[in-house]
């Protein structure tokens, strides 16, 4: 790759989805665009991108930025936020909301193991109220790891990464060489493409958000948009929550931290939703 080329992917990247490119980590984009360049018939990821200025269609634009999102995810990945959503989030929200619906939203789910995680812990149903109902709704940016999330079939490699033999055992069944989730589970989750730096008006009201591990591939100016979207979609009584190692402080006002729990903030009282 030339580099112009270079210049032209990372530009896409930051003007559709607000993602952020090291243009000096060549082997990183090579890698993520060389599977769509065979996939559209192209020798080569320069011979990508001299198509795409070519021809400048949208399709082949979108799934350009969708390939250099992170596909990184795995079943109750980093153990701890899924065990406070057990214990404590979703027994305090089932007292609170009384018949109301949770709702639920994994927020840049790549291929689903997050929100299918989420659904097998509302199954459980440990210590949430008699008759309480959560629905959980997955969305990313990548229509491929939509469709993947869907299917809910994954290789053993994917249910290896994190997941309990228990919940194995309980929630899958073989598939040839792979495992596919339990209709139960799957039709616990909604899904829909979403691009997070757009405008997210529309999404609706969600009692807890996960958006973990996502921050840190959004370019810097996009991170305080991001965060008061997810804020907007909140209520009052909301929680977010991101990665251990992230915090929306000093990018916006929209959270306060909650002491003692890394990663979990709740809305700030005093943010208004800009009109």
């Amino acid at each position: 790759m030339s580099p112009e080329d270079i210049q032209l992917i990372v530009a896409l990247c930051r003007q559709r989805a607000g993602l952020k490119v090291d243009p000096a980590r060549t082997y990183l984009i090579e890698s993520r665009l060389g599977p769509l360049a065979r996939r559209e018939s192209y020798g080569s990821v320069s011979e990508l991108i001299a198509g795409l200025r070519a021809r400048r269609e949208e399709p082949l634009i979108w799934a350009l930025v969708e390939a250099m999102t992170s596909p990184e995810t795995a079943f109750f990945r980093d153990r701890e936020p899924f065990a406070r959503f057990r214990d404590e989030i979703l027994p305090t929200l089932s007292r609170m909301r009384g018949p109301e619906t949770i709702r639920i939203w994994s927020a840049g789910c790549s291929t689903g193991q997050e929100a299918y995680s989420l659904a097998m812990i509302a199954e459980a149903g440990v210590g949430v109220e008699t008759g309480a109902k959560v629905e959980i709704y997955g969305s990313d940016l990548s229509e491929r790891c939509i469709e993947k999330a869907q299917a809910g079939l994954y290789n053993q490699f994917e249910v290896q990464r994190g997941l309990p033999i228990r919940q194995l055992v309980d929630h899958f069944e073989k598939v040839d060489e792979n495992w596919r989730l339990s209709p139960r589970i799957r039709q616990r989750v909604r899904w829909r493409r979403l691009n997070l730096a757009g405008d997210l008006s529309q999404v609706g009201r969600f009692d807890v958000i996960f958006c973990r591990n996502v921050l840190c591939d959004l370019d810097e100016a996009v991170r305080p948009r991001v965060l008061e979207g997810l804020a907007a979609a909140l209520p009052a009584d909301g929680f977010l929550v991101l990665g251990a190692d992230e915090s929306p402080l000093g990018l916006t006002d929209a959270y306060r931290p909650i002491t003692g729990r890394d990663g979990l903030f709740a809305r700030n009282p005093a943010f208004r939703v800009a009109a």
